[in-house]
């Protein structure tokens, strides 16, 4: 991470940290997802991106906080609940990520988006919403449309995985699977964690916590998926758009690690893990104050296309492979 002298970018820092607040009160008392409001709002104030004493900050927030809430998340999962899983499931996770991700390459090649498009909705509907969004983004090499794909994405995930939290607890049930099944459905299907958590608890307990290790588990494919990306574009990496393995890569594993091993107490991780969340926030904030809501309305209908393809394809494949094997989750 860049260390600036703090004097440049705090104007900016501290605006997008205030427009988070913002943004979390909202989602406080409208129960809409703070990702969401933390992004419009950013958006409604794109005007400061020309505004020389806030650009740095906001620019810092965008790019170096955001990536350190990424590593940070690290600390929400830990190698023993994987292994919990069992290796039924675990593969069935592996598998509908891997399988979302081609899914989004092959439709932006067949629709005539770039196949970075398609990684970036691909892996953020695969592995984790708007949080994979963010780092899959800061993983790929700079382009034009890179701030407005990233932003069209997070808006997309969210609000698709916001729909899922309501409309897939119903047709779990509607199918016959059983709590533990719908947690596994769930937990592999959803978007963000947050709305797995709502879903799964919306069941019961036991679809609950079966659902939210699971959905656990995708966020630590992140680490992987980045990678492979990394070696993807070594090419442009070596023509200096691009830095190899991202730093935050490396911090997720770690904070993974150290958080299996058992060494830091429970508050200590509790409280990384709220950074985490806020870092997450007011990064982006920063994107959206960068990201101009003219540029947002040319990524055109074809990119919502994929992204509900995406979507409806996840849940097929992996309604259909727990409906004929009904998987156990551990």
């Amino acid at each position: 991470m860049n260390m600036k002298p703090l004097t440049p970018i705090f104007p900016g820092v501290l605006t997008c940290a205030i427009v988070a607040t913002a943004a979390r009160f909202l989602s406080d008392h409208y129960s809409a997802p703070t990702m969401l409001f933390a992004l419009l709002l950013g958006l409604s104030l794109h005007f400061l991106a020309e505004d020389e004493k806030a650009f740095p900050g906001v620019q810092f927030a965008a790019s170096d906080l955001l990536k350190l809430g990424v590593a940070l998340l690290g600390l929400k999962i830990t190698v023993a609940e994987i292994r919990s899983l069992g290796g039924d499931v675990v593969l069935l996770v592996v598998g509908a990520v891997v399988f979302t991700v081609l899914v989004g390459v092959a439709l932006s090649h067949v629709l005539g988006r770039k196949v970075k498009f398609g990684i970036l909705t691909g892996g953020s509907v695969g592995i984790c919403g708007a949080s994979a969004a963010l780092a899959i983004s800061a993983a790929l090499p700079n382009s034009e449309t890179k701030e407005r794909d990233t932003a069209f994405t997070v808006v997309a995930v969210t609000t698709l995985s916001t729909a899922a939290m309501i409309i897939y607890p119903i047709l779990g049930q509607a199918i016959g699977f059983d709590d533990q099944t719908i947690g596994v459905l769930l937990g592999v299907t959803i978007h963000d964690v947050a709305q797995v958590v709502g879903a799964g608890f919306s069941i019961s307990e036991e679809a609950g916590t079966t659902a939210t290790v699971i959905k656990l588990f995708r966020v630590s494919l992140l680490v992987p998926v980045i990678v492979l990306i990394s070696f993807a574009y070594r090419k442009e990496v070596s023509a200096g758009k691009g830095r190899g393995v991202p730093w935050f890569v490396y911090g997720f594993a770690a904070a993974m690690i150290i958080n299996s091993t058992g060494l830091l107490p429970a508050l200590v991780v509790s409280t990384l893990s709220t950074v985490s969340s806020w870092l997450l926030i007011i990064g982006i904030v920063g994107i959206g104050i960068k990201t101009s809501l003219k540029s947002l309305s040319n990524v055109g209908p074809t990119a919502l296309i994929i992204v509900c393809l995406e979507t409806v394809l996840l849940f097929a494949i992996g309604t259909t492979v727990l409906y004929f094997t009904r998987l156990p989750a551990g």
